[in-house]
């Protein structure tokens, strides 16, 4: 075990690159196109109509910010928490629209024909990346982070 948590420590870099990376990507489509992400939104029957506008306009903003300060390993505990956060809400959603048999695409990446319908692939997916949001919350942005620059330089 004591040989594990120093390579967790170098697994951080790939982890926050990757799932950061996941986010940028994710929130750019999103970006472009809020209408076709809001009625991604509306399809899954879950929210009120008057947060859906709402919840199109800010996620994506949200996604922008976590994936990027992920990347720089700053404040990469809370960013990795608030991805972990999303990603819970995503799994729910999708899990929920899947047990009520809705037959919707994800809203993940893209909207309209580019777009893929939801199965359990895409909860397996979204754990992957939970996992991965967990073990930055766990360890941290690792050495080369910019959490890690900080906390090494003199006050």
């Amino acid at each position: 075990m004591r040989r594990l948590i120093p390579a967790l420590d170098w697994l951080a870099l790939p982890a926050r690159v990757y799932l950061g990376g996941v986010f940028l990507y994710a929130c750019w489509f999103k970006i472009i196109d809020p209408s076709a992400f809001a009625l991604s939104v509306a399809t899954y029957q879950i929210l009120p109509l008057g947060l859906i506008n709402l919840t199109a306009l800010l996620l994506p903003w949200l996604e922008l910010v976590v994936g990027a300060l992920l990347i720089l390993g700053l404040w990469t505990r809370a960013n990795a928490l608030l991805c972990a956060a999303m990603l819970i809400v995503f799994i729910i959603a999708i899990t929920s629209a899947l047990y009520f048999d809705l037959r919707l695409s994800c809203g993940c990446f893209a909207s309209g024909e580019a777009a893929h319908e939801i199965s359990l692939e895409t909860i397996w997916r979204d754990l992957g990346w939970l996992a991965l949001a967990l073990l930055l919350v766990w360890r941290g942005a690792g050495r080369l982070g910019l959490d890690h620059l900080i906390q090494r330089s003199p006050q």
